[in-house]
């Protein structure tokens, strides 16, 4: 069984803040660090402001606070200054980085203050080329923001519900009840046939809603009372008709599209077993071998305009970070 780890930490698991939660309580020193705070609008299509360097160059060095921060190029947050004595009742505290918090509040371009809306996009299209800090920050903004948009009512009574702890939870109106923010485990795995060499395989399928020749890696819910490993089995099975074994870890990142962690392994299955899709989840599932991966690795992504037999997702999803690694072996 061979066995390989990610070659650098999945783009969206990057983070350069201090989110400590005794910050979250810390109304004295909110307050006291609100002037000098910076805010990460975030519209209703989960779109934020970014300047843009040179194209990125790649790869991965290692930088402060155990964090990962793209090499060369890439992309920047433009954050807003805070108004008013303190944070208001909707901002969320996303960390505190260099004495600097920042918060996260929903927004628009504001024309009169010199906004570009072009300048607006959202994490799938900026995530993978963000510096440490710009992608913890956005992908806990949007995260965060997007709870709090389906969290304004109690689960248990449905009275309305109030923002509280710098965000970190809703009170509820009625009873009192905290709701606190959701995260949705979702398994992704890479199943391979275990072998080494150009020759060895990887199994790739595509989602019926997905255009013809756009393949990933397979990935599914956790169910309530069931083991990630016991996931992984599971939908594998269910979505290819394959039986895995040799199920391990690889990394995790946020998937905030709405609230997703997303949880990687790799297992292994036999090739020479018949596929059998789950009609209406998946149109097509073939084994690829490890030469054609990285032929379609270098033709870039799901946006590439060539003409590849098939390609794969983008840097800002996990399941490209799996692959190259596999590939690479």
């Amino acid at each position: 069984m061979i066995d390989f780890d990610l070659l650098a930490p999945p783009v969206l698991s990057r983070s350069g803040v201090l989110r400590d939660e005794p910050l979250r309580t810390d109304t004295a020193r909110q307050v006291a660090g609100w002037p000098s705070a910076r805010l990460v609008v975030v519209d209703p299509e989960g779109r934020t402001p970014v300047e843009w360097d040179a194209a990125p160059q790649g790869g991965f060095r290692a930088a402060d606070a155990g964090s990962w921060d793209v090499a060369a190029g890439g992309a920047r947050l433009k954050t807003r200054a805070t108004s008013g004595d303190a944070p208001t009742p909707d901002a969320v505290l996303l960390g505190e980085r260099d004495h600097i918090a920042y918060w996260a509040v929903r927004g628009k371009p504001d024309l009169l203050a010199g906004d570009d809306p072009s300048e607006w996009v959202d994490l799938r299209m900026t995530g993978a080329v963000l510096d440490a800090l710009g992608a913890g920050l956005f992908t806990t903004a949007v995260a965060a923001l997007n709870w709090h948009d389906s969290a304004r009512f109690c689960s248990r009574d449905g009275s309305p519900t109030h923002p509280a702890n710098a965000g970190w939870h809703r009170h509820c109106e009625a009873a009192g009840h905290e709701e606190y923010p959701r995260t949705d485990p979702a398994v992704i795995c890479l199943v391979h046939d275990g072998g080494t060499g150009p020759d060895a395989r990887v199994l790739l399928a595509r989602q019926p809603v997905w255009p013809a020749r756009r393949y990933s890696v397979l990935a599914g819910f956790v169910e309530a009372g069931e083991s990630l490993e016991a996931c992984v089995l599971r939908e594998i099975h269910e979505e290819v008709g394959a039986t895995v074994s040799d199920v391990r870890y690889l990394g995790s990142q946020s998937w905030p599209f709405p609230r997703s962690l997303m949880v990687g392994f790799h297992a292994v299955a036999d090739p020479s077993v018949t596929l059998v899709p789950a009609d209406g989840e998946i149109a097509e599932a073939f084994w690829a071998t490890r030469a054609d991966v990285r032929a379609a690795l270098g033709e870039g992504d799901w946006s590439a305009s060539g003409e590849a037999p098939f390609l794969l997702p983008g840097s800002v999803s996990i399941a490209r970070s799996m692959i190259e690694a596999w590939a690479a072996l």
